[in-house]
């Protein structure tokens, strides 16, 4: 039996409507440049260049890929980012129907390393800031986007990089054995059919709520005597001495748009040709169309024990099928599952 994992309603902090201090602004403001269409043409097929990638040859410098690297139980690989693109059902084997995701990766290239001597992340704690001692940082972008369209702070980004500009960028924690080459092209095959992977992404925002929708609240009466407090929460004082509402009481207020962790979500399927990953349950965080990283799982029971280390490189001579299906899962092409009642 399948259980679908669930994310559990806590009191979190209010959610930050800003970007991070240290991304510079990515849009600007735009004007006519007298670009002729021959040059608006090649620049379209400039920014589309990087999806032919998977079947050629990459000119890659691979000074920092480490050779003869082996994956450990202390080795700490990239993630990828996704594109939500709809919930679709799935079988297995046994004959259960279960609701499955969509994610598609779109056009994940590596953008920079920082080695652990640079890297600076925010240190919580002083477990993080031990941790963190002995983890680089890998940035990954995503999805293509026009560069007339980016400030010129934003571009200098993927300028220096010698990489095309990406609309999404997320920061990786890894090992040095797992360092990658600005330009990598990052693959769904990055990950294995059956393996588990902790999603990020932020909820749908839902705005400004009431306590029903926001906290699930039952609500008042409906009977005679109740006068315009049908959807209210409620009595909120504590009483007492402490006269005061207690910190993280349930009351109305913004609801969603908040960042989000999926743990041990497994992956039932993977679409080598479209870069697309089926993993399993609807209640991925965030909306059609939003973006979401995907990275093995920290728990310990579900750690990966094989993976593809540090990635998957397509320019290698084995190639894998359009389709990788988990061993449990039935593919679309086998034959009908059929039962007999026992005898």
């Amino acid at each position: 039996m399948i259980t679908v994992p669930s994310r559990n309603r806590r009191f979190t902090p209010p959610t930050k409507k800003r970007h991070p201090e240290w991304l510079p602004k990515p849009q600007r403001v735009l004007y006519d440049e007298s670009i002729t269409p021959g040059n608006k043409e090649f620049i379209s097929q400039i920014v589309a260049c990087n999806r032919g990638l998977i079947n050629n040859k990459s000119p890659l410098n691979t000074e920092l890929i480490q050779p003869n690297t082996e994956w450990t139980k202390s080795s700490r690989r990239p993630g990828l980012i996704g594109k939500k693109i709809g919930v679709y059902p799935m079988w297995l084997k046994n004959g259960q129907r279960v609701l499955t995701t969509l994610l598609q990766i779109v056009d994940n290239e590596v953008v920079k390393y920082i080695p652990p001597e640079e890297c600076n992340p925010v240190i919580k704690s002083i477990k993080h800031q031990v941790l963190q001692r002995k983890l680089g940082c890998l940035i990954i972008g995503a999805q293509n986007i026009d560069p007339q369209l980016l400030t010129k702070d934003y571009y200098g980004i993927f300028n220096t990089a010698g990489v095309t500009p990406k609309r999404t960028m997320m920061r990786f924690y890894v090992t040095p054995d797992a360092a990658l080459p600005s330009g990598t092209p990052l693959v769904a095959a990055h990950f294995t059919p059956g393996q588990f992977v902790d999603i990020r992404g932020k909820t749908i925002d839902r705005g400004f709520q009431g306590v029903m929708k926001r906290w699930g609240f039952s609500g008042m009466p409906a009977s005679h005597g109740v006068t315009k407090t049908h959807r209210r929460g409620g009595n909120i004082g504590s009483g007492g001495q402490k006269a005061r509402v207690m910190p993280g009481t349930k009351m109305p207020g913004h609801m969603g748009n908040r960042w989000r962790i999926l743990k041990a979500v497994k992956i039932l399927r993977v679409n080598t040709k479209y870069n697309v990953i089926w993993v399993l349950g609807p209640n991925i965080p965030g909306e059609t169309n939003t973006m979401c990283y995907l990275y093995d799982s920290m728990l310990f029971t579900k750690r990966p024990v094989s993976p593809h280390f540090p990635t998957y490189f397509p320019n290698s001579d084995d190639t894998l099928p359009e389709n990788l299906y988990a061993e449990d899962v039935h593919a679309f092409g086998d034959p009908t599952i059929e039962y007999t009642p026992d005898s």
